[in-house]
């Protein structure tokens, strides 16, 4: 037990790097706002992430020793309770995240393979396109809950693989962009007339206040996933200092990377051209912008045209593998991570002691295969069980929409007890002062407040207002939280 490998600084900033780094929201960014994108992304770095990041290594080292992640933090900063309804909602949450990602994850593959995505054109033995990627996902998750339960050297592996592939498309996109910068002298694709160039959006559908709002939620949420990482601080090699290095070092990154990868495109790109491209959008913009790359690197050389596609397809097909390798990445450490902070952290008798049976190793395998079936049972029933389970599927996906980072909040509250208690050790201290410490949770509590707010409001604000799916987000949380509240009581009155 005491010779477990452990977890040093470089797999660990690789992992945060898999966990909340996303290329497509470079992408993304880019095809919305153009260059305007840029100060959102560091308004929402330095209100949210950041400040967000410095609280998980001072909670990270501070309970270095504990197993249970954020619901250990919450726990211990203000209570049981409020630490379960927290860490309820953001688990689950996270099972409707594998039950989309496993399907979705054979798009970025098909590029890969086939140069395009072909996934609604499958057909195998009279089974629709959308049965046969229900089961190429069910053997997915079997596949990578089978890995993980080998243990973190298993996990960390594959997230180093995700990391280093994200890392390489982002050192491709930076070489290309200066390439084609060089070759034509110096001349951006997208021009910067004047300081209201990163102001401005060209997009003339993005500079009322709604669609700013939007992308502003938009680019806060692109920050979030650190707190999975939490649940690995007792796993991590001299955890009072690699921790919260790692910490700062994957935040640091990640925010840079995020607004330079934005820059990056428009030196090989005008925003005009790519928004008159023939059938893009936001699904399939990450490798048209990339396969544009490519082709204006052939040209700028001086290629022929067929080279100058070829070039454009092989750089495609480059994104389909990174992309595919980043969110196999990510599915480790999310099947891994939270289920062990939720079982290991929470008191045991609040599950079914099969549940809640942690193996010699330090391992939940009977909770990480009962969460394999779980969601295994949820891409059947939306693979096979036709049109009305499929939209039903739509509105669980809106009840985790805010479900899914309502938890900062119960995170960023927490800090202020945690400040306050001066008995907590802490080793590692970024806010000096309980004062400073108060202000980043304020800062961090209203930023996600308020775009949860808009998240949900938003639908109802469009040309043709959607109460269904701003009803269904204001349901996920209350039902969550229900569920957690009456579990824990549950548990209370056993204990009792």
């Amino acid at each position: 037990m005491e010779n477990k490998k452990k977890l040093t600084l470089v797999p660990l900033v690789l992992m945060v790097f898999t966990s909340v780094f996303g290329f497509n929201n470079i992408s993304k960014a880019f095809y919305k706002m153009g260059y305007a994108a840029i100060p959102w992304y560091i308004l929402s770095g330095l209100t949210f992430f950041i400040l967000y990041a410095f609280m998980m290594a001072e909670y990270g080292t501070a309970f270095r020793k504990e197993k249970g992640g954020i619901y250990s933090w919450m726990e211990k900063s203000v209570g049981g309770k409020f630490a379960f309804i927290g860490t309820f909602m953001w688990y689950s949450s996270y099972v409707i995240w594998m039950v989309s990602v496993a399907t979705e994850i054979w798009i970025p593959l098909s590029n890969l393979v086939f140069g395009r995505d072909i996934t609604d054109e499958l057909s195998f033995l009279g089974l629709t396109s959308t049965q046969i990627l229900g089961i190429l996902a069910i053997l997915f998750v079997i596949l990578v809950t089978f890995i993980a339960s080998k243990g973190l050297k298993s996990v960390s592996k594959v997230t180093s693989v995700g990391g280093t592939a994200i890392a390489l498309l982002n050192v491709v996109l930076l070489i290309g962009a200066i390439l084609v910068f060089a070759l034509h002298g110096g001349k951006l694709a997208e021009p910067i007339t004047s300081v209201r160039t990163f102001i401005d959006s060209p997009n003339p559908n993005s500079n009322s206040l709604i669609n700013i709002l939007s992308f502003l939620v938009f680019a806060i949420f692109a920050y979030g996933g650190i707190e999975a990482v939490g649940g690995l601080v007792d796993e991590t090699e001299k955890p009072e200092k690699t921790f919260p290095k790692g910490m700062i070092i994957s935040a640091t990154i990640i925010a840079v990377g995020y607004s330079l990868g934005i820059f990056m495109c428009g030196m090989f790109l005008n925003w005009n051209d790519l928004s008159a491209t023939k059938g893009i959008n936001l699904a399939n913009i990450t490798y048209i912008i990339m396969n544009n790359l490519g082709y204006t690197i052939g040209t700028s050389l001086g290629l022929g045209q067929a080279t100058a596609v070829s070039m454009g397809a092989f750089f495609a097909r480059v994104v389909g593998l990174s992309m595919f390798l980043a969110y196999t990445g990510s599915y480790f450490t999310l099947i891994y991570s939270p289920i062990k902070q939720i079982i290991e952290g929470t008191p045991k008798k609040l599950w079914p002691e099969a549940i809640s049976k942690i193996d010699d190793d330090g391992i939940p395998r009977n909770a990480m295969w009962m969460q394999c079936g779980l969601v295994c049972a949820f891409v059947m029933l939306t693979a096979f069980g036709g049109d009305g389970v499929s939209q039903f599927f739509s509105y669980i996906v809106l009840m985790t929409n805010v479900a899914m980072t309502l938890p900062y909040l119960f995170i960023a509250i927490a800090f202020i007890g945690f400040k306050k208690k001066t008995e907590i050790e802490k080793p590692f201290v970024i806010f000096k002062s309980y004062r400073s410490g108060v202000i980043a949770a304020v800062i961090v509590t209203i930023t996600v407040f308020f775009a949860n707010l808009f998240t949900i409001i938003d639908p109802i604000l469009q040309d043709k207002p959607d109460f269904k799916s701003t009803l269904w987000m204001i349901v996920g949380p209350i039902f969550f939280s229900l569920v957690a509240f009456i579990m824990y009581s549950r548990y209370e009155k056993k204990i009792k």
